[in-house]
């Protein structure tokens, strides 16, 4: 036996693929095929957060975690994830109040990239995470340094994110444009890039990226699975 996952959800591709990602990682955790933990998810209309993030409503992003949150402790889950980097910048207003405990995304990412010995890491993302302090807060807590990509490139990347990724729309041009993206980070001194956003992983890894990746969206699953692995009844 081992702990239940709640998943607060944002988009559906994220979601899904943290999901995917602990069923089919669970056995190698939990040791015995087809073993992976008790998952739940609970998602709003993903307009709602858009409308909250365009007016920089972070306490409206906020009620819609907790309310998510309260659901997912009704159905039993002993601790929550959430696979969207970019409503974590609403994580101080939410972990006070809330029913369970939370892994943060961006920890996971950051001792990670302790662990693999990167010094300095690129950020991507959506236009709303990679202006806000979501990594820099917990990179800098973890002696690391960051670069962020242009205001230019953070539009561009948002527009591709929002209006294609999380539409389950892929294509390779989407790929050059973010090549060249984290091209720009390697050139500040990054070592490492954080795919930080939780469609990204969908379309750069390793072998297409000039910058070895640190993919947010994997590496919290992962998490959550040894978490839950540690909890017995």
């Amino acid at each position: 036996m081992s702990g239940h996952i709640g998943i607060v959800g944002c988009s559906a591709e994220g979601s899904a693929l943290c999901y995917r990602a602990i069923c089919t990682e669970g056995a190698q955790v939990l040791g015995g095929a087809h073993r992976h933990p008790e998952v739940s998810l609970h998602t709003p209309s993903l307009h709602l957060y858009v409308e909250r993030l365009d007016a920089g409503d972070v306490q409206g992003v906020a009620d819609l975690m907790l309310a998510s949150a309260d659901r997912l402790a009704r159905s039993g889950a002993d601790f929550l994830i959430c696979p969207d980097n970019t409503i974590h910048q609403a994580f101080p207003l939410v972990q006070p109040r809330s029913p369970l405990p939370w892994l943060h995304i961006a920890d996971v990412v950051a001792e990670e990239a302790q662990r693999r010995g990167f010094r300095k890491i690129g950020i991507t993302g959506t236009h709303w995470l990679v202006q806000s302090e979501v990594y820099p807060e917990r990179l800098r807590a973890h002696g690391l340094d960051f670069a962020r990509p242009s205001e230019g490139e953070r539009l561009q990347m948002g527009r591709i994110i929002m209006d294609e990724l999380v539409c389950g729309v892929q294509s390779p041009r989407q790929v050059e444009v973010l090549a060249a993206v984290i091209e720009g980070l390697k050139a500040q001194g990054c070592d490492a890039v954080v795919l930080g956003c939780t469609e990204l992983p969908l379309i750069l890894n390793d072998g297409n990226s000039p910058l070895p990746t640190l993919d947010s969206t994997r590496l919290l699953a992962r998490a959550a699975l040894r978490r839950a692995a540690a909890i017995r009844p």
